[in-house]
């Protein structure tokens, strides 16, 4: 049988002395693996598990349901969200409504790079909404996620270093394996019908667009919400209001 991955989160009521020791014992005799184990959040540990028969996983979350000390909270093949709070010892804050909006704030730009990091990884269509103020850091965390997953990053509008709407590109900057940026008001506001019609080619084709400012590229395009896999917020502090009224754009097409 082939080896699968598993994530484990418990609850701790009383960390006695040995209790982890204990709890990795039983995983040993069951054939078990411990990849990766780390406090999450308070009084809350989580592990990613491996192993080849699926009826030991159910086995075991039988007999630690028993053990008065914790309280199993998770025991599910491990989501993105699962591999990055065993790694960085947190979970990323997800809104309780709208489940594929992620929210980070600048001091979390490491976890918000490696969370970037995994999407990029995957192969195909993805379509990843970034909002957030000017110089919080959305554009560097897109690039230091692209490096991450060994990707090649394209500007296909910007304001990072100038502002840059592009009305083709080279054979080579046209691949899947890209990783496409785009200012979504810049793209939907400040540009011309050569770039639009550019804009419309990378939206269909089977590769990572990340898009800042997405409810203005909504409110000004035909793409939708539905369009999106994620939405990711990013403030300077949590209560910071993210809001369009002072972005003004000049376009210099090249």
């Amino acid at each position: 049988m082939d080896v699968k991955e598993w994530y484990m989160e418990y609850k701790i009521h009383k960390n006695r002395p040995g209790l982890l020791g204990d709890i990795a014992s039983l995983m040993g005799m069951l054939d078990i693996n411990i990849v990766t184990i780390n406090g999450v959040e308070d009084r809350t540990r989580g592990m990613l598990l491996q192993t080849n028969d699926e009826e030991k996983i159910d086995l075991m979350g039988k007999m630690l349901k028993k053990v008065d000390n914790i309280t199993i909270t998770a025991l599910r093949p491990p989501k993105l969200v699962d591999i990055l709070a065993v790694r960085h010892g947190r979970y990323i804050e997800r809104d309780s409504d709208d489940r594929k909006t992620f929210r980070f704030t600048r001091d979390e730009l490491g976890l918000l790079v490696d969370f970037l990091g995994e999407i990029f990884k995957r192969e195909g269509n993805q379509v990843v909404g970034l909002r957030g103020m000017p110089r919080v850091g959305k554009t560097e965390s897109i690039i230091a996620g692209s490096v991450c997953a060994n990707k090649r990053w394209t500007f296909v509008s910007s304001t990072l270093l100038r502002q840059t709407v592009r009305s083709q590109l080279s054979e080579d900057e046209m691949t899947p394996n890209n990783v496409y940026i785009i200012d979504g008001i810049v793209s939907t506001i400040r540009s011309n019908e050569k770039h639009y019609s550019l804009l419309q080619e990378i939206m269909a084709m089977p590769s990572t667009k990340v898009i800042e400012h997405p409810d203005i590229f909504i409110r000004e395009s035909e793409y939708t919400y539905n369009h999106f896999d994620y939405i990711i917020e990013l403030r300077n502090n949590p209560d910071e209001e993210i809001n369009y009224d002072s972005f003004t754009y000049t376009s210099e097409p090249f």
